[in-house]
């Protein structure tokens, strides 16, 4: 490690330094942060050298992992652009450390307040209103953000594929049998395949919603990149705007710069009712929406006619497979859904669901690959 005293808990700084291996292409899962993390608690923190060799041995699993792996070691510790540590002792105690339940000198001790420590903060962060976050919070949020990952919703393909089970495959059966002279033959079977279904995502980027608009968006781009050619996102306020095509961008922050850019009413008023009429004239009735999962991410604070909402949410059903609310206050305590908008909205609405922290957008995307 560097000599400089670290302006973050050695724990936050191991378990960002995963989350930049697995940024760079390196498939860095959960469990694998984890026995890094104990593996460094095992080896010592204060030895970069058995760091990187512990980080070697857990973090990657093929060759092709290991330049990339070795690029962003140098970058996130060094500074001074030095080579990967290479000493012969330190690779030992790495590949010695016990990342078990055995027994060590200090080892349980050390490793028991890592992952204690590690697993609290995450946990703590996870239930967060992200209202209340700190700028520091917010960063360390961004990172949880790359490990979410969704599955799209599916739906049943009028195509059929050879299968060892399902129906009887009737026309195959029979010219299977006159192949062979009319013989009987073995039974084909076949069964409908899937298709991932479409998704799109309305976010209420008004002013009541300014503290979790970031996040929203992140969370967006996050629902994109599984689904790319299948995923539409597009922000509500004064007027709609379409934003998928910056959500389809690889990195985060240039996706959210380039829909920050796009949106021209952003922290503005909110016309709930008009931006849907218009969704459903241009978009929905030509077929988005048709058959599509379609998720709107907004408090409810309606300024114009709440009828109006409420008649275009019913257009809305009627042309979806799902419709899911994404409320940012609902399931906080004295909450309750009383806004002109929200009740107006609600009895077309299939799910109802919280969206103020992390714990609450991973419960979102369950409840989207259900629909």
């Amino acid at each position: 490690m560097t000599t400089a005293a670290p302006a973050h808990p050695v724990e936050e700084i191991l378990g960002a330094f995963a989350v930049a291996v697995r940024a760079a292409g390196v498939p860095v899962t959960m469990d694998r942060t984890t026995t890094f993390l104990r593996g460094c608690a095992a080896v010592g923190v204060d030895d970069q050298a058995a760091v990187y060799w512990t980080g070697r041995a857990t973090l990657c699993g093929t060759r092709e992992d290991l330049d990339r792996y070795d690029h962003v070691f140098t970058a996130w510790f060094s500074g001074t652009g030095l080579a990967p540590p290479t000493s012969r002792e330190s690779r030992r105690r790495a590949a010695q450390a016990d990342l078990g339940d055995g027994d060590g000198e200090g080892g349980e001790s050390g490793k028991e307040t890592v992952i204690r420590a590690s697993a609290s903060r995450t946990e703590v962060l996870r239930h967060r209103d992200i209202a209340a976050m700190s700028p520091a919070e917010r960063a360390a949020l961004a990172r949880l953000f790359n490990l979410l990952r969704p599955t799209p919703p599916q739906r049943t393909s009028r195509r059929r594929r050879s299968t060892r089970r399902g129906e009887i495959d009737a026309r195959r059966t029979l010219r299977g049998q006159l192949r062979r002279g009319g013989e009987p033959a073995e039974l084909t079977f076949r069964r409908r395949t899937t298709r991932p279904r479409r998704v799109v995502v309305l976010i209420d980027v008004s002013g009541s919603m300014g503290p979790y608009a970031d996040s929203l968006l992140r969370w967006a781009h996050v629902v994109t990149k599984a689904s790319p050619a299948r995923t539409e996102v597009f922000t509500i306020g004064t007027r709609l705007t379409r934003v998928t095509g910056a959500m389809r961008l690889r990195d985060g922050e240039a996706a959210l710069e380039a829909a920050g850019q796009a949106v021209p009413d952003w922290s503005g008023g909110t016309r709930l009712g008009e931006a849907t009429r218009v969704f459903i004239d241009r978009h929905g009735q030509r077929g988005m929406a048709r058959g599509a999962v379609v998720v709107i991410v907004s408090d409810g604070w309606e300024r114009g006619d709440s009828a109006q909402l409420g008649d275009q949410m019913q257009r809305l059903q009627r042309l979806a497979h799902r419709v899911i609310w994404v409320n940012p206050h609902q399931g906080k305590p004295g909450y309750a859904p009383v806004q002109g908008g929200i009740v107006a909205a609600l009895p077309f609405v299939d799910f109802f669901l919280a969206g103020h922290s992390i714990a609450t957008f991973e419960r979102a995307l369950e409840v989207i690959a259900d629909a």
